[in-house]
């Protein structure tokens, strides 16, 4: 059974909004350092965004500083990844990750569980 499930992804057009899920069936999220990663095809792997147990957030700056915007829901039990006036070049498929409590990372390498990911395409 995976360890983190990821939802809410589709198929949108250009300046649409999305909402992703992450919720992990055998253990609570609200522990962890909960990060949000993507890869578009042919590419490598790029951070998104991140939050912290208390709440401190980073973001990839660059990319999605103003668009999306990471939380808790600590009724569901999930990390959230709202994402709005989405752009062709989100188009991606978005992993939802783990890491040990502490400060948000942008590595990659911080997380050690991850879900199997949800595809999120955009059309123009």
């Amino acid at each position: 059974q995976a360890q983190l499930v990821e939802s809410g992804g589709g198929l949108v057009q250009a300046g649409d909004s999305l909402r992703l899920s992450c919720t992990a069936p055998r253990r609570t999220v609200s522990w962890y350092t909960m990060g949000w990663f993507r890869q578009a095809a042919g590419q490598e792997r790029e951070f998104v965004a991140a939050i912290s147990r208390i709440g401190t957030t980073t973001y990839n700056v660059d990319s999605v500083k103003g668009r999306f915007t990471i939380s808790r829901d600590t009724v569901r039990d999930t990390v959230n990844l709202q994402m709005n006036n989405l752009k062709v070049e989100d188009t991606a498929v978005y992993y939802c990750a783990a890491a040990q409590p502490g400060a948000p990372s942008a590595k990659a390498s911080s997380y050690g569980t991850w879900g199997q990911g949800t595809q999120v395409t955009v059309s123009s």
